[in-house]
């Protein structure tokens, strides 16, 4: 008697109902992270009840949107504005909770067929999908400007100006980036947990890709928790409380994902120019804030303090670290050169990816009249990009060398397999 067959309609509906759950989750810690971090930022006193608006314009670009920033002074003025910058503590806690809620269906399983998971991915992006579509049409406002008093007040009373700023969403580019933003997530969730399934196809992948994928996730994460520590002493014994949970909120990774790459020797080229900037430790700051465009490297750091060495110590620990975790999680046959090799080409990746993750540039000005730039509070320039092509060979080189160290110290607590060799 042939064994009894099983329906796929529900499973079906079993999938959907899950798949709303995670996609419904996952927004909604966007959103509220998004909301506090702006609150904390001053961003609740925006003009015309923009905060709402913001915060979804906030999510949009968490996962690649884009918006397009304009502005005008009535018929005597234009902005010009420009925005690039990507508010990562939203995009990880968002890429954590819908990864989570991806694979929850799929765990206590060895396989997984192809057809399966793409049937789940489906699910996950016809969601997704709809919502991308809700934040695109949301995220648009346009509010007055408090230009506050002086020549520029008198002159918008003058000539019967109303400074206006306001942003929109290109919807198809957001759709777009936002969907390949979901297919990172859930392709990196099946790579990154251990006890993932995979098609039967892919399971050497068990061995080489996913250890030290995982060993990246987990560094990434150290830096994040550790940065967290970092704040919140900050916030306690030296005040600013509302900037510091601002930072957090809003923008910890870029900061300490910075810090990985700084400490393994990379240069960054910034300037912050006019009244706002980052809410970033007060040499960062000094350092960036110069009339021309400004070197960050650990050279420039160690010259205002010279305890900024400890980046080179913690970028030793972590790594040493996960290259230990990962070493002691493969077989007894991968030699200390393939772990270094691993190793090498995973860090050299997430290096690019944080590189493109952590850039900045952001310009809002006000001529009128044809004038130039009038300063105050409606002019300024950030602006942090890396020497790219350094950061990723350095971080291969430090992977290399991790990686090796991680092998031989977890050499003594192998026991499958046949040892392996340099």
């Amino acid at each position: 008697m042939s064994p009894p067959t099983v329906s796929a309609r529900p499973v079906a509906r079993h999938g959907w109902g899950q798949a709303v759950a995670a996609v419904l989750t996952g927004l909604a810690v966007m959103v509220v992270l998004a909301a506090l971090g702006l609150w904390a930022a001053g961003a609740a006193d925006l003009p015309d009840g923009a905060f709402a608006r913001v915060v979804v314009a906030t999510v949009v670009t968490a996962v690649g949107g884009t918006l397009e920033l304009s502005g005008n002074a009535g018929e005597l003025a234009r902005t010009r504005a420009g925005l690039t910058v990507l508010p990562l503590s939203v995009t990880l806690a968002g890429a954590l909770v819908i990864g989570a809620g991806f694979l929850r269906p799929l765990r206590h399983r060895a396989v997984a067929s192809a057809g399966e998971l793409a049937g789940w991915a489906a699910r996950f992006a016809v969601l997704w999908l709809l919502a991308l579509i809700g934040l695109g049409l949301a995220a648009r406002d346009t509010f007055a400007v408090d230009v506050g008093n002086g020549t520029l007040s008198d002159l918008s009373d003058l000539f019967g100006l109303a400074p206006k700023v306001g942003f929109t969403t290109d919807v198809p580019l957001t759709v777009l980036f936002g969907l390949l933003w979901l297919a990172g997530v859930l392709v990196l969730a099946l790579l990154v947990a251990p006890g993932a399934p995979l098609p039967g196809r892919l399971l050497r992948c068990h061995e080489s890709v996913r250890p030290a994928a995982h060993a990246m996730v987990v560094l990434l994460l150290g830096y994040v928790v550790a940065g967290l520590v970092v704040a919140l002493v900050s916030a306690a014994t030296r005040g600013q409380p509302a900037q510091t949970f601002a930072l957090i909120l809003l923008g910890l990774p870029n900061l300490v994902w910075l810090a990985l790459t700084l400490g393994q020797g990379a240069t960054w080229h910034g300037r912050v120019d006019g009244p706002f900037g980052l809410p970033m430790p007060h040499v960062l700051d000094e350092i960036l804030r110069t009339p021309g465009i400004a070197t960050l490297n650990l050279r420039t750091l160690t010259e205002y303090d010279s305890g900024m060495w400890w980046l080179v110590v913690t970028d030793v620990v972590l790594l040493t670290a996960v290259a230990f975790g990962m070493a002691a999680r493969s077989p007894a046959r991968v030699r200390a050169w393939q772990h270094a090799v691993h190793l090498g080409v995973a860090l050299a990746l997430t290096v690019f990816m944080v590189c493109l993750l952590c850039r900045i540039s952001a310009h809002y000005g006000l001529p009128l009249l044809g004038i130039g730039d009038l300063g105050g509070g409606l002019s300024g320039e950030l602006l942090l990009r890396p020497r790219l092509w350094q950061a990723v060979g350095l971080g291969a080189l430090w992977g290399l060398a991790a990686g090796f160290l991680g092998a031989l110290l977890a050499r003594p607590l192998r026991r499958r397999g046949e040892a392996g060799t340099a």
